[in-house]
């Protein structure tokens, strides 16, 4: 097995043996995170749930995650899942909203993305299992294009120090199918199918150079200097997720005039 993939297994393992639980639950998308997360962790040998928690999904989507699912299941005997179609809740959710939510599209996106998270922690409560987060380096620390309390709502973070191109590497050497491994990455959330790149105008390599970069932007190209202002755009907006919650401290001079 490829040695970042051994090493990740028994990270995972021995996490989950310290908190005295049977395994772990995740989320399944149709995209390659969350694939290469599952793969990995079936390969502790322990308890691993897979939901596919479709929410008018695009056809495309939901093909590719039936498709992994099946072939974990097939692989792995520790693996079962479930489908958990959730249309139905989210719709009845929009109904009762303040507001007009075509005015809203962000804001309703995100609370797919919580209600899913709310599903993951049900079930993977009742099944003794540690939520496993799909979220990669670029993602959770650099550009921030996950949602607060929704898929940055989990127990573990397995994959976090790999950037985008090492998750798709890594996901080939388990042998995640080849559908997933050829899909242009999306967060799923949206109805009309768009990509990451789509929406955050840069494709994982570019913002993977622009993570990394500290040389002076004076010398780079047209595009380089596009991507670099993208990047530090979305670093900036999104800092609220990076960071702890900030706590209002009282001054001990005020607790102690009460």
């Amino acid at each position: 097995m490829n040695p970042i993939a051994t090493h990740i297994v028994a990270w995972l393992k021995t996490y989950q043996e310290k908190a005295k639980v049977d395994g772990f639950i995740i989320g399944v998308s149709g995209g390659v995170d969350s694939a290469l997360t599952s793969t990995l962790c079936a390969l502790t040998g322990s308890k691993v749930i897979l939901l596919n928690m479709p929410i008018r999904q695009t056809s495309a989507e939901y093909n590719r995650a039936q498709e992994h699912i099946q072939d974990l299941k097939q692989r792995f005997s520790n693996v079962q899942a479930f489908e958990i179609p959730l249309t139905d809740i989210f719709s009845s959710f929009e109904s009762v909203m303040p507001f007009d939510i075509s005015h809203q599209a962000l804001a309703m996106a995100n609370s797919r993305s919580r209600l899913r998270m709310m599903t993951l922690y049900a079930i993977g409560q009742a099944n003794r299992c540690l939520v496993a987060g799909t979220g990669n380096r670029v993602e959770d620390f650099g550009v921030g294009f996950f949602t607060k309390y929704g898929d940055g709502g989990v127990d573990v973070s397995p994959i976090a120090d790999l950037t985008k191109t090492e998750v798709f590497q890594l996901a080939e050497s388990v042998q995640v199918v080849h559908s997933i491994l050829t899909a242009a990455p999306t967060d799923g959330l949206w109805e009309d199918g768009r990509s990451d790149e789509d929406q955050i105008g840069a494709s994982y390599p570019e913002l993977e150079w622009a993570m990394d970069y500290k040389g002076d932007s004076t010398e780079l190209s047209v595009r380089e200097k596009e991507v670099l202002r993208i990047y530090q755009g979305f670093h900036a907006a999104n800092k609220h997720k990076m960071e702890p919650i900030p706590v209002c401290l009282i001054p001990r001079e005020l607790k102690n005039a009460e």
